[in-house]
Formats: structure tokens, C-alpha cells, sequence
């Protein structure tokens, strides 16, 4: 059954979608950059400060501030007039978790990819084609250790998981070249050159980035896919350029796919 979901590619998949259309809403989108900034600040910051990092008008920041607060998802000292995250923030990653079975089902099979092969083994969410979400790791006992987080948020297409994406996500070539232009890599690669290497991704059904998204890094990806074949999860291994021989990469690639098999397999089989 394994080999059957390997080769498996629809023509719907490798076919672009239709974008939707979404009517921008101000409040809702100053109040998502207001909970990412003072997520990234390393300290409480006051009104004027947010203000100004995000180009508001002070009193309508003030405004979108004291409702987060009533909805507990940021907190504010009185004393010192200065906003953080909130406690709420907490109830909501723990309902996101709870709902999203993926971290839990997958933390053992990066568990046995760490050991054995000695690589930092990384669950990535990428359900939103904008950008991936680290949500579960297992690191090794080696010296290597890749720089690396649960919850770290990186662009969809970047290193090994963004040729999958681009491969089995169903966005047109515009698009894709449009997006693709902005990303930051080491050792960069031409659109049509990364391209070529998305289309060989489809086709074997993993990808490896080679010492170009990270140099003295490889990084291996393999999909998730859903039953429609549109990929919603990342297995990822990373790895010092010379820690791994072509033979014993292709043989972890195996054992990544076995591990994503898993979590798709049906109870039956």
C-alpha cells in the first residue's frame, strides 16, 4: 500500500487552483500585527512604541490594546503602561495543539529519526501555503544542533519542505516565481534551476536541499498528504553537509517516508 501512495500523483494536484478572494478586514489585521509584534518584542512595549513599529494612529492602537486585554490576550502593567502577551494566548496554542493530532502522532517517528541517524528531526505544518510551522522536534545526541524551535514560523517555499510545497500545494508558476523571488538563501538558486528540482520533488515524492537554503547544511523533506494528494505536513531531517553519505541519505529519505506512512496509513491496513 505504501508504494501505491508513493507513486500516487492526481492531475488535480499538480494543476492550479483558483485563488480566493478575501476582503481585507483593518481591525482584525492591525489586531493579528499587534499580538505578532509583542510576540517577537523581548520586552513589554507602551502604546507609542507599538504604534509606531506598525505605522497606527496612537489612539486607535490604544483602542485595539484595550480590547485584546479584555479578551485577556495581551496584559498590561498598570503602573508602567506596557503590553505583553497575555495569558489567553496560552488557552488558545493549547486548544490549537489539542486539535491538530499531527505533533503528537509524529513526535515518535522524529524520535527514531534523531536516534538512529543522528539529525535533527523536524514535524513541519505548512496548511497555510504562506509560510511553515515548526510543531514538533526531536534533536540528537550529536554536537550538530540546527537553530530551530516549535512554533518557529518560516516562508512556505524555503529549502527542502518549499519544493513540496510548491510541488504538491496546487499554486500556478506565477505565483510560485512571484513568491519565490523574495525568499533569502545562502546560496541562492536561479527560479527555473529551483523549478526543476520542484518538479523532480513531485515525482519522487521527497526533496533535498543541498547546502543552499543553509550552507554546511542538507535538508530532506518528505509530504504528508491528504486523500486528495495536497500536502499539509512536512517530515524534516537535517544534517551536516559530510555527515551523511548519498547512500545512507537515500536510505534516511526511506525511513522518513516509512514514518510518513504511518501517519496516514488507515487502521485497517
Amino acid at each position: 500500500m505504501m508504494d501505491k501512495r508513493i507513486t500516487k500523483l492526481s492531475a488535480a494536484t499538480a494543476g492550479a487552483k483558483t485563488p480566493v478572494r478575501t476582503r481585507a478586514v483593518p481591525a482584525v489585521s492591525r489586531a493579528i500585527a499587534i499580538l505578532r509584534l509583542l510576540g517577537k518584542a523581548k520586552a513589554p512595549m507602551g502604546v507609542n512604541a507599538i504604534a509606531q513599529a506598525l505605522d497606527l494612529i496612537p489612539s486607535t492602537c490604544l483602542h485595539i490594546l484595550r480590547t485584546l486585554v479584555q479578551e485577556r490576550l495581551i496584559a498590561v502593567d498598570p503602573e508602567t503602561k506596557r503590553y505583553r502577551l497575555g495569558m489567553g494566548m496560552l488557552t488558545l496554542a493549547r486548544s490549537a495543539r489539542e486539535a491538530n493530532t499531527f505533533p503528537s502522532s509524529v513526535q515518535a517517528g522524529l524520535d527514531r529519526l534523531s536516534s538512529k541517524w543522528g539529525v535533527t528531526a523536524i514535524g513541519v505544518d505548512v496548511t497555510d501555503q504562506e509560510q511553515m510551522v515548526v510543531v514538533a522536534l526531536s534533536r540528537s545526541n550529536l554536537p550538530f544542533r540546527l537553530h530551530v524551535d516549535v512554533g518557529s514560523v518560516f516562508p512556505a517555499l524555503l529549502s527542502a519542505t518549499g519544493r513540496l510545497v510548491a510541488a504538491f500545494g496546487g499554486q500556478p508558476i506565477p505565483e510560485l516565481k512571484r513568491r519565490y523571488q523574495k525568499l533569502r538563501w545562502d546560496k541562492p538558486l536561479d527560479f527555473d534551476a529551483w523549478y526543476k528540482e520542484v518538479a523532480l520533488a513531485r515525482k519522487q515524492h521527497y526533496s533535498i536541499d543541498r547546502n543552499t537554503y543553509i550552507a554546511g547544511l542538507h535538508i530532506v523533506a518528505v509530504p504528508v498528504l491528504d486523500d486528495t494528494d495536497h500536502i499539509t505536513h512536512t517530515i524534516v531531517c537535517a544534517s551536516l553537509v559530510d555527515q551523511l553519505t548519498k547512500q545512507q541519505q537515500l536510505k534516511l529519505v526511506a525511513a522518513m517516508q516509512q514514518e510518513a506512512h504511518l501517519l496516514v496509513r488507515p487502521k485497517f491496513d
